[in-house]
């Protein structure tokens, strides 16, 4: 599960600060329309790296690295960052909670998600089906 396939080929871009935010947002959504995944999912895949780069931008001070890759059949995209390891789970938190929001959004809008220790950092793994 945690290594990438040998064979794919990634696109990887570095942020620091939340004024590249947008530019994240562009660089994964060209990148997974280029990789095939259908328009009407991008926004959703836009969505989730959006909620992982903020919780870099809020959890760490290295700022963090989006790679996009397609596999047979599945759009992949990796943040990395130098945060601790993070749970996903579905349950959306209640209305009054201030905080938790970002990562359970990203739980329901991707068709997996993966989260483990690499030598680069912990990495949040997800996936969609081309």
């Amino acid at each position: 599960m945690t290594g990438r396939s040998a064979t794919a080929t990634s696109a990887t871009m570095s942020y620091t600060g939340a004024h590249e935010l947008t530019a994240v947002r562009l660089f994964v959504a060209a990148r997974a329309l280029a990789e095939g995944l259908p328009p009407h999912r991008v926004g959703l895949l836009a969505l989730a790296v959006t909620e992982l780069a903020t919780n870099t931008l809020q959890h760490t001070t290295t700022g963090g690295l989006v790679r996009v890759w397609a596999e047979p059949g599945r759009l992949v995209c990796d943040v990395v960052d130098q945060g601790t390891l993070r749970t996903f789970d579905r349950d959306m938190p209640t209305a009054d909670a201030v905080r938790g929001r970002g990562l359970a959004i990203v739980a329901r809008v991707c068709d997996e998600v993966a989260v483990f220790a690499s030598p680069e950092g912990t990495v949040v793994r997800v996936r969609f089906r081309l």
